[in-house]
Order: structure tokens, then C-alpha cells, then sequence
């Protein structure tokens, strides 16, 4: 007896609300194609699967324009320290400054 059993996290399992966090993951700029695995256990070609199938095409093509050449979207290419993203212009703290009236 032949039965097709589907991985636990593929995208047939996934609900639509997981679909549309994926989705959005997607779409950040600052979001690597590793948290997305790491969330949802999915790899970043099952990612591009899912997002050509639930967008139009002409999105799907920005997308995979935007996309395709950003070094944020993989981890081992991102070139600032773990954790979250700090611009370099961002002013420094030194102590915590509450207004008083």
C-alpha cells in the first residue's frame, strides 16, 4: 500500500495565518532566509515555492528581484554582529532619560 505522508512542516500543513508570517518574513528586508527555517522549518527553496505560489506573478517577480541580490536575506552573508540591526548613525544611549513635568 502506497501512502503519500507529508513532512510536518511542509507548506500543505501550514495554516493560513503561518502562510501570510511567512509571507511577511519574506518581505523584510532584514529578515534572513534562516529565521524563517528556524521558525517555520522550511528551507529558503520551499520559501520561493510558497511565495510563487501564493502571489501574483508580476509580485513574485519583484520579489525575487528585490531579493535575489540582497545579502541580508542569508545569514552567513550579512556583515554586522548578531542580534538586531543598529545604523551606525543611530545616536548611543549613555543612561536613560526620562522627561519630568
Amino acid at each position: 500500500m502506497n501512502r503519500i505522508i507529508s513532512k510536518p512542516n511542509s507548506p500543505e500543513n501550514f495554516t493560513i495565518e503561518d502562510i501570510d508570517r511567512i509571507i511577511e518574513m519574506a518581505w523584510e528586508d532584514r529578515t534572513p532566509f534562516d529565521a524563517i527555517t528556524f521558525q517555520f522549518g522550511i528551507k529558503e527553496q520551499e520559501v520561493i515555492e510558497l511565495m510563487r505560489k501564493e502571489m501574483k506573478s508580476s509580485s513574485f517577480r519583484m520579489w525575487r528581484a528585490r531579493v535575489q541580490g540582497r545579502k541580508t536575506k542569508h545569514s552567513k552573508n550579512r556583515n554586522f554582529e548578531d542580534g538586531r540591526f543598529k545604523c551606525s548613525r543611530q545616536k548611543q544611549i549613555t543612561h536613560n532619560k526620562i522627561s519630568k513635568r
